[in-house]
């Protein structure tokens, strides 16, 4: 029976299904039709299996995109009717593009450095404490299972990430890891309907889902088994971690824990048997927290940081007009520094190792990636860590110093322990 439900999950053309109902047309054309002809996922599902097997057989097409169309097989047979899908709704599409965005890099970059600046630092130490974990997790059973992301007739929407492994889907476990811990982190801290927060969490975490079924990025059974994961993972993990951020922040040693921590994690992540970015990106996630909790740690152990005078649950303060235009401007200022933070460290510690290396940064930088480049490997990974570990401290130390300064800083800031 369990056989039956993950092949049934696993299935292509429940993808297909999927697309159908949110406005997505498949069209069935080739060299023996003269006008394209609409096919819906009933009539892929009656095509013989001889003929999906060879249609999977097929290398997808992972080079460019279309906000309109989908790419054909163009690797196909010249005689074969090849199959394209075009968007009839585009408000869906549209929604699962931003939906989709909740789990990229860049939300990574530009929500939580705007939590820390505006919202709460105790509860963000947290929260992105369990989103490392989670996705280091999910980021290494990708590489360890290796299973493809949806084939055929399954056209993609977005070739961002192509490349990857598909199981479980990490977006899935984001949209389970920050919401949720979000909640449960602030649902006894602060005076708020918890029900709103409720709903708020499961719109969030159901619109990536389905984004990424939607986008033809992610079989059902990817999606289920990155919830499932997940929603495991959160029950030992919020409370450890809740206790944890104690002693991350007020112990001695704490930033030298973190530190190897983190090297260690990234030594030895799961070999892959062929190169993708998974791991770059997971040596992102892993240095930005490790960045986070040391800047943590260097305000606790200055004595900018004290507890606060009240008890929890607080009320919020919501902003007045003059909280808000400093808000813009702790943003603002906020991320020009990010940017330029990123910019100068990318610059000198890719040209560091490389030097140290023995390379050419500018060869070294357009050669092939692979497995096998390992002068490029080691230098990927470890301008990645210095770069974001440094983002990480700046946002947490470096910059609200700044805000401070320039007395735009949040009231709170110093309080959150």
């Amino acid at each position: 029976m369990w056989e039956n439900i993950i092949e049934y999950l696993k299935d292509p053309l429940l993808v297909v299904k999927v697309q159908n109902f949110f406005g997505v047309i498949y069209k069935k054309v080739g060299p023996s039709t003269d006008t394209a002809e609409v096919v819906h996922s009933e009539r892929l599902e009656q095509e013989s299996e001889a003929d999906i097997r060879q249609h999977k057989r097929i290398p997808s097409d992972t080079s460019g995109s279309s906000q309109t169309s989908c790419d054909t097989d163009t690797s196909a047979e010249s005689s074969r009717e090849e199959l394209e899908c075009h968007i009839n709704n585009k408000f869906w599409y549209y929604l699962f593009v931003i939906g989709t965005a909740l789990g990229d890099e860049i939300f990574y970059a530009t929500f939580i450095p705007f939590w820390f600046w505006n919202i709460d630092g105790a509860v963000g130490r947290r929260v992105v404490l369990v989103w490392t974990i989670v996705m280091y997790v999910g980021q290494g059973f990708k590489d360890v299972i290796r299973w493809p992301r949806p084939g055929y007739p399954v056209k993609k929407l977005q070739q961002k990430w192509a490349i990857e492994y598909g199981m479980p889907s990490t977006h899935a476990m984001v949209g389970v890891s920050i919401p949720f811990s979000v909640l449960l982190y602030t649902m006894d801290r602060y005076q708020y309907p918890v029900h709103w927060g409720v709903v708020i969490a499961v719109s969030w975490c159901t619109l990536i889902c389905v984004s990424r079924v939607y986008l033809g990025m992610h079989s059902v059974l990817d999606i289920a088994a990155g919830l499932a994961l997940s929603a495991l993972l959160l029950v030992p993990l919020v409370p450890l971690v809740d206790r944890l951020d104690g002693a991350l922040l007020t112990a001695r040693y704490a930033p030298h824990a973190v530190l190897a921590a983190s090297v260690l994690a990234l030594v030895y992540y799961p070999q892959s048997d062929r190169w993708t970015p998974t791991r770059g990106d997971t040596t992102m996630i892993v240095s930005v927290c490790a960045g986070i909790l040391t800047g943590s740690w260097t305000n606790y152990q200055l004595g900018n940081m004290v507890a606060s005078a009240a008890d929890p649950p607080y009320e919020i303060i919501w902003p007045s007009v003059e909280m808000l235009g400093c808000t813009l401007l702790r943003t603002i200022l906020g991320f020009c520094g990010v940017l330029a933070t990123r910019a100068i460290a990318k610059s000198f510690s890719y040209a560091f190792v490389c030097a140290l290396l023995g390379k050419d940064k500018n060869e070294l930088r357009n050669s092939e990636d692979s497995l096998d480049n390992t002068n490029k490997i080691i230098v990927e990974y470890s301008y990645k860590y210095f770069t974001y570990g440094l983002i990480g401290f700046n946002t947490t130390y470096v910059f609200p110093n700044v805000f401070h300064l320039l007395q735009i800083n949040r009231p709170t800031y110093y309080t959150e322990i």
